[in-house]
């Protein structure tokens, strides 16, 4: 959900933050994070109210790939952008580019552009902008958000690409088994009409169960269309996926990879932040929605543990974010001052960890779902056949 708060800022001013979260008290609690002082709480649709659409979403690792290579070329930022404009041959994509360039004609920077120009754009985007525009490294900012932006989708297709192959393999044994159940065995049903009273009990329940399926695939066939419809919709409900998210931590291998899934994602949005210039007690807010909604009380602590003079690498021990391992080596990272690179090599080294358990899941999931498989479609075959076993044997 979306949420539109006036809040009081650190500076004492009244501002109002637009946030999302999965409740209002999960908004409450990260503008809190943030050291704001909540006054009102609203939510608001998906739909922009200026432009009675939804904000088009600007694909920001093609954008900056693209405005990188225009800027190492020589080109100005407002050059670079025109050339981009031009080009755009999606309106909605070229509309906000032109609203960039009327800002940064203006005279605004770009991190200010980018933020109204109308485009759906992650508040970590816009922070690593600003914080170069200080120093006049925005060709060094839009590196660092394109290398990340890689490794993260790196993360993801690593975890897509382990999960195809289990779920295309019960998708089709899925699709035999109907198959075999709603027109292989209703078949077979009439051929053995006549010895109904001398089947074995297993195969007579397996014709009565493929008569049923057989008689009523049609309004079967609606059903699992309206279950998966249904499933759909409640699966982009944030409660629902909320309520899904807690079931899955509660198991005991599951919700420890899952730990070690949100926490890279923070290691290394933070080690972009930091190695962009911005303060450690300024960027850690920052990460708060990359965070499972139980983990994002933790960041809250360890936040307001930072910012009364703490070492990073002692808040994260003490609310639970961190591992041995990344302690040590967060540790050696304040020494030397590093500390930006060293988040990102955290990160990468419970990426490595979360990639070796995710392919030695796989290697034994995959055998034991095709055994499974293989066991029902099997039975099935075997008591459609049983009875002319037995025939067979009468017969000898």
């Amino acid at each position: 959900m979306k949420f539109n708060a006036k809040v009081i800022a650190a500076g004492g001013e009244v501002v109002m933050v637009d946030i999302e979260a999965s409740d209002r008290q999960d908004a409450a609690s990260q503008l809190l994070a943030q050291g704001h002082v909540p006054l009102t709480l609203q939510t608001r649709g998906s739909w922009h109210p200026s432009l009675g659409q939804r904000r088009p979403r600007l694909p920001l690792a093609l954008f900056s790939q693209e405005l990188l290579s225009l800027l190492q070329a020589g080109l100005a930022i407002v050059e670079a952008l025109e050339t981009l404009a031009e080009k755009e041959t999606r309106p909605e994509i070229a509309r906000v580019l032109r609203r960039i360039l009327a800002a940064l004609y203006e005279g605004r920077p770009l991190s200010y552009a980018i933020e109204h120009g109308g485009a759906a754009v992650a508040p970590l985007y816009i922070a690593t902008l600003r914080a170069s525009e200080r120093t006049g490294a925005v060709e060094e900012a839009l590196a660092r958000y394109i290398a990340y932006q890689g490794q993260v989708d790196r993360l993801r297709r690593h975890l897509a690409g382990a999960a195809i192959y289990p779920a295309v393999l019960a998708v089709v044994g899925m699709l035999v088994t109907l198959f075999l159940m709603m027109y292989v065995v209703p078949r077979f049903s009439l051929v053995y009409a006549d010895l109904h009273g001398e089947l074995p009990w297993a195969s007579r329940l397996l014709m009565t169960i493929g008569q049923f399926l057989g008689e009523n695939r049609l309004a079967i066939f609606g059903a699992l269309a309206a279950a998966i419809g249904a499933l759909t919709v409640l699966s982009r409900r944030p409660a629902v996926r909320a309520w899904w998210m807690r079931r899955a931590w509660r198991l005991p291998a599951v919700g420890a990879r899952l730990r070690l899934f949100y926490l890279s994602r923070v290691y290394r949005t933070l080690g972009m932040l930091l190695r962009g210039g911005l303060p450690v007690a300024t960027a850690l807010p920052m990460v708060g929605a990359l965070l499972q909604v139980q983990m994002r009380g933790q960041l809250g602590q360890a936040t307001r543990h930072v910012a009364e003079g703490k070492p990073l690498s002692q808040a994260m021990e003490r609310f639970g974010l961190t591992t041995p391992v990344a302690v040590r080596m967060m540790q050696v990272g304040e020494r030397t001052g590093q500390m930006g690179e060293m988040m990102e090599r955290i990160a990468g080294f419970y990426e490595e960890e979360l990639g070796r358990w995710i392919e030695q899941f796989t290697k034994l999931f995959e055998p034991i779902l095709m055994v499974v498989i293989g066991v029902m479609i099997g039975a099935v075959v075997v008591l459609m056949y049983l009875p002319i076993f037995d025939l067979a044997g009468n017969i000898q």
